[in-house]
């Protein structure tokens, strides 16, 4: 007997599901969770004075843009363009949020993006 409920998916049931997925959606949604988890470090969520944390969108701005820059030949211009707008608006709350700024080309993300202002 195993633990697993009925109708509960099997390890080889999600490895299946998730073999069907498209790349392009595998990557998109993947960018949508690093830019939704971006917004909310940057202060831009409902609660911005318990959210807030500079550090961790820091990291989580340079991953997106890493994703993005790397993956925009492949997913096309159609799916790159509006993750890279979202990109843009996170590193620019993100200057707009840090009390000491980074010098042009230095902010999250910059490294594969180039400045942003």
């Amino acid at each position: 007997m195993t633990d697993t409920p009925p109708n509960e998916p099997t390890g080889a049931d999600e490895a299946r599901d998730i073999a069907e997925v498209p790349a392009v959606e595998l990557i998109n949604t993947v960018a949508v969770h690093l830019l939704s988890a971006a917004a909310v470090k940057v202060g831009l969520a409902d609660d911005p004075q318990e959210q807030t944390d500079l550090d961790e969108a820091r990291k989580l701005i340079t991953a997106l843009a890493g994703l993005v820059t790397a993956a925009a030949t492949e997913i096309g211009d159609h799916h790159a363009r509006p993750l890279r707008d979202g990109l843009r608006s996170v590193q620019l709350a993100f200057r707009e949020a840090s009390s000491i700024p980074d010098a042009p080309g230095k902010g999250p993300g910059e490294k594969y993006t180039g400045p942003v202002n």
